[in-house]
């Protein structure tokens, strides 16, 4: 009985000292994975329409920290956390008509991604000169989700959120990777450069050759971008042209305004003859051709002759050719289509969109996705077919490339149009589905970043706003606001030299790629050594 009383008693002594150390150990071990998710956050509140791009250095930091060191294992599950914290507030646009399902499948999908990510970085962390190898797997994983599944879904690249940041004109010498890999870099570099300082406050002595390579990863993205601003100009090199950007506004925002297709072909064709009457009366400088967004006339003008009478009247009044966005039917295809219409020949000559949005404009894995929820498929009755040819119209003698919409996210889809001659670039989109969402402002990220990708004028007309015109050098011009009717009219440069982006192509991202892959290589050689040595 004394032995029994003497334990129980022993053990209510010791129970109250280890309770506290096992919750707070508990504690402990939620850190990283707390950090994982608010740093993906941070990452998320330096995009667009904030102008906080530096935040996303302390987001990679954190990150970094999270990582480095940690198995594989652990770092699949902290990726996965950071792609959370950023995809999910980054995408919450694609739930405002269709609600949480799709948002959060698509987020959870993308996610993964990051997640495989994590595990890489966490895999080379312990390399020397790890934040290049962890910067170039971060890229990586941006090239892989960038086409696949579905063709790719590349929104949220690195690149997208620096518009506004110092690192900007290293999208014109190697597009959006290396832009996105300077960014990562210079994130990771600055943790390391934090780590070392404070090991070396601790033991006094650090290695030299990490803190170089430290100091390298922090420093030189930013001098490098110094370096690349030549490249950056608004210069015109084959004259310039006067573009008209319209902007009809739609009846409604929201799913609902396609039930209003003839309204918004009305809006357009209003807008477009009210900016006539300025024109005729010398309040505003006459166009050279003038630019509808996408879905301007959802209804087919080659099939419906009241269509055709809309538009040619609004041509005939402003006396110059229009980039019409309809949606046409052709030989049993659907197609997202921008048409060359002249004001006395009619339509010209058309593109078709190639990179068209899954889920939005067709519907992969329909029948599953029917017995889960018919009124998803219910809203793509019929699937869009692709178009196959670059997009380049000759509007008044100008080249101007034609990317249409969702197209901006996709490098090869803007590039391909300035290799065939584009002396600047229009991104018609149609926004209006995603109402007054943070969509549009990320939309127009984009097109800023390919303006200094290309070194071309870009112009953004939109059914709803933002429409805008951006000059070569990332900087907008003019801007509409958001559900609003509207024109910007504006003397633009046309320029016809290549960027090292644009000759380059594919391959920084191909050698960034190859890195990683590199890094990936030695981690598991290192892995395969250490347990060889074990074994022995």
């Amino acid at each position: 009985m004394t032995v029994t009383a003497t334990s129980v008693g022993e053990s209510d002594d010791v129970q109250p000292r280890t309770a506290p150390a096992q919750r707070g150990a508990r504690l402990l071990r939620l850190v990283p994975a707390a950090t994982a998710a608010l740093s993906g956050v941070l990452l998320y509140v330096s995009f667009p329409p904030r102008i906080l791009w530096w935040l996303a250095l302390p987001a990679f930091a954190a990150f970094g920290w999270v990582l480095r060191g940690r198995s594989v294992k652990a770092g699949l599950g902290l990726g996965y956390l950071f792609g959370l914290g950023f995809l999910l507030p980054l995408l919450v646009w694609t739930g405002v008509e269709v609600g949480p399902g799709p948002w959060l499948a698509l987020v959870a999908i993308e996610a993964l991604f990051v997640a495989l990510v994590g595990a890489g970085v966490a895999a080379v962390s312990r390399l020397p000169a790890w934040p290049v190898w962890a910067a170039a797997v971060w890229i990586a994983g941006e090239a892989a989700r960038a086409r696949v599944p579905f063709h790719g879904f590349p929104w949220g690249k690195i690149a997208f959120g620096q518009a506004d940041g110092v690192f900007l004109p290293l999208a014109a010498v190697g597009g959006t990777p290396v832009l996105g890999f300077a960014v990562v870099l210079c994130g990771f570099g600055l943790y390391e450069v934090i780590r070392l300082a404070v090991e070396a406050r601790r033991t006094r002595a650090i290695p030299r050759a990490a803190a170089i390579t430290a100091l390298l990863s922090l420093a030189v993205p930013p001098l490098a971008a110094l370096a690349a601003l030549p490249l950056v100009s608004d210069e015109a090199q084959t004259g310039t042209a006067t573009v008209a950007v319209i902007q009809g506004n739609v009846p409604r925002a929201g799913l609902g305004f396609n039930e209003q297709r003839r309204a918004v072909l009305d809006y357009h064709a209003r807008e477009t003859e009210r900016l006539a009457a300025e024109v005729k009366a010398g309040k505003v400088a006459r166009p050279d051709f003038v630019l509808w967004p996408e879905n301007s006339s959802d209804i087919d003008p080659f099939a419906n002759p009241d269509a055709r009478t809309v538009i040619d009247r609004a041509a005939k009044a402003i006396g110059a050719p229009i980039s019409v966005g309809g949606v046409v039917e052709r030989d049993g295809r659907l197609l997202n289509e921008q048409i060359l219409w002249d004001p006395e020949k009619g339509p010209l000559d058309t593109y078709d969109k190639r990179q068209i949005q899954p889920f939005g404009e067709y519907l992969p894995l329909r029948s599953l996705l029917d017995m889960i929820n018919k009124s998803w498929t219910s809203m793509v009755r019929q699937d869009f077919s692709r178009g196959s040819e670059p997009g380049v119209f000759t509007l008044d003698g100008t080249k101007v490339g034609l990317a249409t919409c969702y197209e901006a996210a996709f490098d090869w889809a803007v590039r391909d149009t300035v290799t065939h001659g584009a002396q600047m670039i229009s991104v018609p989109s149609n926004n209006a589905t995603f109402g007054r969402s943070e969509m549009t402002y990320q939309q127009l990220a984009m097109s800023r970043i390919r303006a200094v990708e290309h070194s071309r004028t870009v112009t953004v007309p939109v059914t709803s706003g933002v429409s805008a015109i951006i000059l070569p050098d990332g900087t907008i011009s003019q801007r509409t606001g958001m559900f609003v009717a509207d024109s910007l009219v504006q003397e633009v440069p046309l320029r016809s030299s290549e960027t090292p982006a644009t000759r380059f192509g594919v391959l920084p991202e191909l050698a960034l790629v190859l890195v990683a892959a590199g890094g990936l290589g030695w981690a598991v050689a290192v892995r395969v050594r250490a347990r060889r040595a074990g074994d022995v």
